[in-house]
């Protein structure tokens, strides 16, 4: 799933490519990818010109002359930037038909992608972007430390909480437990302040290396063709062995996602104290 070292990628492809481009017509092949009226997106966003591209955690927003829209890649979404001449293949669901006279096609296997319109100046106070929490380069170490604090939930579910701390997805969230020497079982309530202010520092540094390398390829994520190179620094996710103590690396599942972790080097307890 594109996170937010990958979702920043695509925005900063995406914008080298198509800004201040105008958007003649919309096709829509699958409707669902559409929150709302499928009719009047297409009518709001078409003759609109690209003006920006923001990022809010994992969301992409493209605000054009009067309107916005966000875009959730979901698990597997992708753009992809063609000539008209390229025959449309089974998985791109939405295209937008340029001036200059290529298509910016949106590209999802599993369907999973949404896109909705927004208020081009309030977006951020619209659902869902209103109900997210901070990413963590602005996260507050105090109010992430309280909203632990009341939890027993364990700390890799809490980190993929997107009302909590925005952007991290599980990739990073299993990095980040391996990084502090967290057991990521650990539940939220026995995560210490010291520790809540390291997990934003270590949480910032780790998106920003990511976002560097251009996020992590994992499947098929690649923006405009450029695939990430963070892949090649991970250290616990999908790895076999642990690269502080050579143990073989266990996986189990926490709330549902595949969740890397060494038994020694993050023994459960073992940062518990308060």
């Amino acid at each position: 799933m594109p996170e937010l070292p990958e979702v920043e990628t695509v925005r900063r492809t995406l914008k080298n490519f198509i800004l201040n481009v105008k958007i003649t017509k919309i096709s829509v092949v699958y409707h669902k990818i559409i929150s709302g009226d499928v009719a009047a997106f297409a009518a709001a966003v078409s003759g609109q010109t690209i003006r920006d591209i923001d990022r809010v955690g994992k969301y992409l927003i493209f605000i054009l002359d009067e309107i916005a829209f966000i875009s959730h890649l979901r698990m597997e979404g992708k753009y992809n930037i063609v000539s008209p001449e390229i025959p449309i293949n089974r998985h791109e669901h939405i295209i937008f038909h340029l001036a200059d006279g290529r298509e910016l096609r949106y590209q999802d296997t599993r369907k999973f992608g949404r896109m909705e319109l927004v208020d081009r100046d309030r977006y951020r106070f619209q659902k869902p972007l209103n109900q997210l929490g901070p990413e963590p380069f602005a996260a507050d170490p105090d109010a992430l430390y309280k909203r632990l604090s009341k939890s027993r939930i364990p700390i890799k579910a809490l980190l993929l909480d997107q009302s909590i701390i925005n952007g991290i997805g599980n990739i990073y969230a299993n990095e980040i437990c391996y990084r502090l020497k967290i057991n990521p079982l650990t539940p939220g309530n026995q995560i210490s302040l010291i520790q809540a202010k390291q997990l934003i520092q270590v949480a910032s540094e780790i998106l920003t290396d990511a976002i560097e390398l251009g996020g992590t390829t994992i499947h098929s994520f690649d923006a405009g063709g450029i695939s990430g190179r963070f892949q090649n620094e991970l250290k616990m996710h999908a790895q076999k062995s642990c690269p502080t103590c050579q143990e073989p690396i266990t996986k189990i599942a926490v709330g549902g996602r595949g969740t890397y972790y060494c038994k020694t080097c993050q023994r459960e307890g073992r940062y518990a104290e308060k």
